[in-house]
């Protein structure tokens, strides 16, 4: 059977940003999980997750040899952090959002 569990239970994440380019690295704490968050935790997923707050691609790049993943968000913030006027919702705390994005496992894991 499986269950929803939010990332933040599996991983940890790092970021920044540059203009309005937000980089955000998904590590799994164990080695195990690190298929689980590949299979799961897609482009796609992360798009959706962030809604419009995204309003480029998102790109994925995997780093196998150090089990992480790599997002590259375009389009997070307008004109950049520093120009922006609106609530600075920077890559530090767009890290903390993607850790509350639920992926599925099976129960016995």
């Amino acid at each position: 059977m499986k269950q929803k569990i939010k990332l933040y239970e599996l991983a940890h994440a790092r970021a920044g940003d540059k203009g309005e380019i937000t980089n955000i690295a998904l590590f799994p704490y164990r080695d195990d999980d690190y298929q689980l968050l590949r299979d799961q935790v897609t482009a796609e997923a992360v798009r959706d997750h962030f809604g419009g707050s995204v309003k480029g691609a998102v790109l994925r790049y995997e780093i196998e040899s150090l089990k992480g993943l790599n997002f590259v968000l375009y389009g997070t913030r307008s004109g950049g952090v520093s120009s922006a006027l609106d609530l600075d919702a920077h890559g530090k705390s767009l890290s903390f959002a993607l850790l509350e994005l639920e992926i599925e496992r099976d129960d016995d894991t």
